[in-house]
């Protein structure tokens, strides 16, 4: 089996999850999350960084942090993981949708500003497998009608929009870290900003909102969203390897650029750049064009009958049954984003990926689409 990701784990993070056993550091207390926080927020050219359990944990305190409530409207992507749209619902204000562009598969900004209403406080840009968000549109976008912004860069570990590293954008960033990221705690998430206000919400809201001068005493509720210092171990020690992840990654993209170019008249694969960012290849994505008569689903499971592993992309929130039973987004249509879930996959692309395995994958995946 080619499994889908495998993460790529040396002699640091043992070295580093050794000390912590050794110290008895373990729980969040420990100091490798105050260096992970410190280090991570330095490299997205940030200021202070909020450790948490996760990426979705991440989105919901910042979304919290910037002042969205009940009865407000949040601009996101409708083609992405359910967090974002998660984090807004949770506090009673509702995702405005906007459906993507076909070629770099991000959010079209060019929809975005006839979604604003009186009622929109803020966007979540959401950077989409490999390539960032055309972010200059988007800030003048919140710059002329005095919105919030919050970069989901839980995908773009060392990526850059026209040479400034993503996590640098807007009032909050956020980075997931997750198995499959370019930097992984296994599970774990981190804020970034520049904002005392924001950073010191965040942290009483990953943390019980225990007062500062009094614990067990709550003036707010919060959540247990705090980071383990073995997960901040890990954290730190993947971090130094970032550049070379990147150069994994981007040659994993390219090989399989030059292996499927063959299948041009069949697939359509991701674009290598943009005039404002190379990509990073966070994941090898495929669309099937119309030609082919399978969708991604069937191509996915005879994949898998050779032992391929694969994954479907995003599934549009404008479609999500969860949304639906609110009555949400009953007669909108995203053309875009639907064919991209009906027809989108991607196939093994992890830290843990070899020449052979990239070879196999690509053979296999021509003798299907040959059929």
């Amino acid at each position: 089996m080619i499994p889908v990701n495998t993460p790529l784990l040396g002699s640091k993070e043992r070295e580093y999850l050794i000390n912590c056993i050794e110290t008895g550091w373990i729980s969040s207390e420990g100091p490798y999350v105050t260096e992970f926080e410190t280090k991570m927020a330095a490299f997205s050219g940030r200021e202070r960084g909020i450790a948490v359990c996760n990426g979705t944990a991440a989105l919901e305190i910042a979304v919290r942090a910037i002042g969205i409530k009940e009865g407000d409207e949040v601009i996101i992507p409708t083609f992405t993981i359910i967090s974002p749209a998660q984090a807004v619902s949770k506090l009673g204000a509702k995702p405005i949708l906007v459906d993507s562009d076909p070629l770099t598969w991000n959010m079209d900004v060019s929809q975005i500003e006839a979604k604003i209403t009186s009622k929109t406080k803020a966007i979540i840009v959401v950077h989409i497998y490999g390539l960032p968000v055309d972010l200059d549109p988007v800030l003048a976008l919140c710059k002329k009608h005095d919105l919030k912004l919050i970069e989901d860069a839980a995908e773009m570990h060392g990526q850059t929009y026209k040479g400034k590293p993503c996590g640098s954008f807007g009032d909050a960033s956020i980075f997931s870290f997750y198995p499959n990221k370019h930097i992984t705690t296994g599970e774990g998430g981190m804020v970034v900003t520049n904002s005392d206000e924001i950073a010191e919400k965040c942290r009483s809201y990953r943390n019980l909102c225990f007062k500062p001068e009094q614990r067990f005493v709550h003036d707010e509720i919060g959540w247990n969203y705090r980071m383990t210092n073995l997960q901040a171990a890990l954290g730190v020690a993947q971090l130094e390897r970032i550049d070379e992840f990147v150069t994994k990654k981007r040659w994993i993209g390219k090989l399989y650029d030059e292996l499927l170019q063959e299948l041009h008249d069949k697939i359509e694969i991701p674009i290598a750049n943009t005039d404002y960012a190379e990509n990073i290849y966070w994941v090898y994505g495929i669309v099937l064009k119309d030609s082919v008569p399978m969708n991604a689903k069937e191509i996915m499971t005879k994949l898998a009958e050779r032992g391929i592993g694969s994954r479907p992309f995003f599934y549009p929130m404008h479609l999500q049954p969860v949304y639906n039973k609110q009555g949400w987004y009953e007669n909108e249509s995203y053309p875009v984003a639907e064919k991209m879930a009906e027809r989108g996959f991607y196939v093994p692309s992890g830290m843990a990926l070899t020449e052979d395995n990239i070879y196999e994958v690509v053979k296999n995946l021509k003798e299907i689409l040959a059929e």
